[in-house]
């Protein structure tokens, strides 16, 4: 069935296709909760390159990460072309909600962004932690993300925090982009360190998880050209359809907070309950190079 999206005709297939059995969401909620979650979700993909992964057979069935553009995909959908290692890559940026539609029709459950905009590839406009829980308990990972917003607070930056709608956390610190890939992501190391080094017994930078010994890995990973982070207000591939949600930081310190805790079906009582504690994102980045004299 044909819809028109802001002047844009898209052919939308079988809407009443489950998607996430457990909760009964199909493609048609899919597709309407990404129309209008659109203006929360823009100030975040607007000029940037996305990768996303699809489930043509909702998540239980086969599914596929995709970062080239389609060559089936209308004309109207915006793409970049980037440099890899070994050739480049047609990324879609999703510069209006059209765009989010189709690729929702082409069952893209998860979008992922890249940290810089196609203007400055090699920039990044933010960096990230990703913290994960060493077991079942998310207590320590709301304890590494305070950690991480003092030490970054110390050095004149202004860290947000989501949760990732999955297991864990996300500290993601808006910057100018000003500064190479290698340069911020050895920022964040540095960061990183004084953390651990501070808390030996809580974190750590250790890759493997058998010598973590319980303790929260500091994921600097993402901060990489080539390298992506869900976006917020994704979806994410889980029974209950949760969504990646941006937080104030007084809700981490809720002992009751969980990391998937707002879904598809209650996201939006929350947007209209609240203002959203992202909204001033770009207008709180700071000079990494100032941040990195006082580190």
């Amino acid at each position: 069935m044909a819809e028109t999206i802001d002047g844009r005709t898209i052919d939308i297939t079988n809407r009443e296709k489950l998607f996430y059995p457990e909760s009964g969401v199909t493609k048609g909620d899919v597709i309407d909760y990404y129309s209008q979650v659109f203006p929360h979700m823009e100030p975040h993909l607007r000029g940037r390159p996305v990768s996303f992964e699809r489930y043509p057979d909702g998540i239980g069935g086969t599914h596929f990460f995709q970062k080239n553009a389609s060559d089936y995909f209308p004309d109207w959908i915006q793409t970049a072309r980037l440099e890899k290692e070994d050739g480049d890559v047609d990324y879609v940026v999703i510069d209006e909600r059209a765009s989010l539609v189709f690729l929702a029709d082409q069952a893209a459950l998860l979008i992922h962004v890249f940290l810089s905009t196609v203007d400055r590839p090699h920039r990044p406009d933010r960096f990230i932690f990703d913290l994960d829980p060493p077991a079942d308990d998310f207590g320590p990972v709301r304890q590494a993300a305070h950690i991480l917003r003092d030490v970054l607070e110390e050095a004149g930056l202004h860290p947000l925090v989501m949760t990732t709608g999955s297991k864990g956390l996300h500290v993601t610190t808006p910057i100018y982009p000003e500064s190479e890939y290698d340069d911020v992501r050895a920022f964040a190391r540095r960061v990183a360190e004084r953390a651990a080094e501070a808390h030996p017994e809580e974190l750590t930078l250790e890759q493997r998880k058998e010598k973590r010994q319980g303790r929260v890995y500091l994921d600097i990973i993402r901060n990489t050209y080539g390298q992506t982070a869900v976006c917020p207000y994704s979806l994410r591939a889980r029974p209950e359809a949760s969504v990646a949600t941006p937080l104030d930081w007084d809700e981490v310190a809720d002992a009751g907070l969980r990391p998937d805790q707002y879904t598809l079906t209650n996201v939006f009582r929350r947007l209209g309950q609240k203002r959203d504690p992202w909204s001033r994102f770009e207008d709180q980045a700071e000079s990494l190079q100032q941040a990195a004299e006082r580190v």
